[in-house]
């Protein structure tokens, strides 16, 4: 399911993907891997200062712990789906360089669109 979701994206999108799995597994409390669940809500514009990507992605826990990756990870289906937001602008260079960034991680009914 995960590379289905990949094909549509930009490079740029894909990166903002990667950033906010490094940004979650980083936080403290924690313990197991996630994987991508669900991509939405995503904008990308581009303007004289650079581009800005917004996304929504949703996230599933597995049974893998995040200290030792496994390649088979099985997603666990009741268990915590939280839902991250992310707002990023990378300007105009060739390897476009992360100007600022947003991320709001949380309980998926948390971040739900009002």
């Amino acid at each position: 399911a995960v590379a289905a979701v990949a094909a549509g994206q930009s490079p740029l999108q894909r990166r903002v993907v990667r950033e906010v799995l490094d940004y979650f597994h980083g936080r403290s409390n924690v313990h197991f891997l996630f994987r991508e669940r669900e991509l939405d809500g995503v904008i990308e514009r581009e303007d004289a200062s650079g581009t800005f990507v917004q996304l929504r992605l949703g996230l599933a826990q597995t049974s893998c712990r995040k200290r030792a990756p496994q390649r088979q990870c099985r997603v666990l289906e009741n268990r915590r789906k939280p839902t991250c937001l992310a707002c990023y602008k990378f300007d105009n260079s060739d390897v476009p360089k992360v100007l600022d960034k947003y991320h709001n991680c949380g309980p998926a009914h948390h971040l739900a669109v009002k």
